[in-house]
């Protein structure tokens, strides 16, 4: 009893600091506000949403959600705040109809995530939006991507944990007949195989085409007969098997693009705990730049806000 009391205790002080911070009323300690909001666990976190209701009668979700336009550190408390799988579900929502569809964040979250947790998201999204997360892609996509990311979405129905290294073995053999038979690639029998086989046992069979062929079934789709769907299959097999490397190409392209801010918070916020060390190692070792240094050279310290964004993020990456 001593020790729950002590917890709620230490709840209705997080949500003080979390209410002077973004409401408006009165001043608050930034540096104590940045230990809360990534020191926390996300059963903690959950446990500061429910206690901050209680005592302010007001979603903490909701608040935030007011402050996103002008405020990029409400945008990062926000995401770190939110569920996992329903934080994903509005990613993909907004990448879908926040103007110009954003295919490089669809494929982010849809082929970084684990069948399991691609499942959650998929009933986030419905019992969010009322609708099928499959149902909006086919809407607002066309072309090879739409059937690819389809695919790699029904295999989140697929039950079983266990990977089968047997059956691994025979889908990697149908992989390579599909490549090499014929003038062209046979899309239909690899879409099949994307839609039928969990993201493990498809990390299974990729592991077995290497041992039995030699290079990486992503090499063999860099042909001339491969065509685009070669290119565009071989991003989704580099998110499945190799997600670091996905992440570190979206924080390039972002770079390139000038919207580094935003994808840097949601690639650091999102992945915290996750991947978030093999996507810094893979940054580095690609550019020379940790991602820390990358924080603190995109983020202007002599901005508040932007300083406190700073500070949130390196503080996670550090907790990696």
């Amino acid at each position: 009893m001593a020790t729950s009391t002590q917890h709620s205790k230490k709840y209705v002080l997080d949500c003080q600091y979390i209410y002077r911070g973004f409401s408006g009323n009165g001043a608050t300690n930034s540096q104590k506000l940045v230990e809360i909001l990534t020191s926390r666990n996300s059963e903690e976190l959950r446990l500061i949403r429910q206690t901050y209701h209680a005592l302010y009668n007001q979603d903490l979700l909701h608040l935030l959600s007011n402050c996103l336009k002008n405020n990029k550190f409400a945008r990062a408390a926000y995401l770190r705040l939110r569920e996992p799988h329903e934080r994903d579900a509005e990613i993909v929502r907004g990448a879908l109809f926040g103007g110009i569809v954003d295919v490089d964040t669809l494929t982010e979250i849809i082929c970084t995530r684990p069948s399991t947790e691609l499942r959650a998201v998929r009933q986030a999204f419905r019992a969010l939006y009322n609708s099928s997360v499959e149902q909006d892609i086919t809407l607002k996509t066309n072309g090879n991507l739409k059937e690819l990311l389809v695919a790699v979405l029904n295999s989140s129905q697929i039950d079983g944990a266990r990977v089968d290294m047997s059956m691994a073995m025979c889908d990697a053999k149908v992989l390579f007949e599909a490549i090499e038979s014929g003038k062209s690639i046979d899309k239909k029998t690899i879409i099949s195989l994307l839609s039928l086989r969990t993201t493990a046992q498809l990390n299974a069979i990729l592991l077995c085409y290497k041992q039995l062929y030699g290079p990486e079934f992503s090499k063999s789709l860099k042909r001339e007969k491969c065509g685009m769907f070669g290119k565009e299959l071989c991003t989704i097999i580099t998110c499945l098997q190799h997600p670091e490397k996905y992440f570190v190409k979206q924080l390039r392209r972002a770079l390139k693009n000038g919207n580094i801010r935003d994808t840097l918070t949601r690639v650091i916020v999102t992945r915290s705990g996750i991947s978030l060390k093999d996507i810094n190692s893979a940054f580095t070792a690609k550019t020379g730049w940790s991602l820390e240094s990358l924080v603190r050279s995109e983020f202007n310290s002599n901005d508040k806000t932007n300083g406190l964004v700073a500070e949130f993020l390196i503080a996670l990456l550090k907790r990696c």
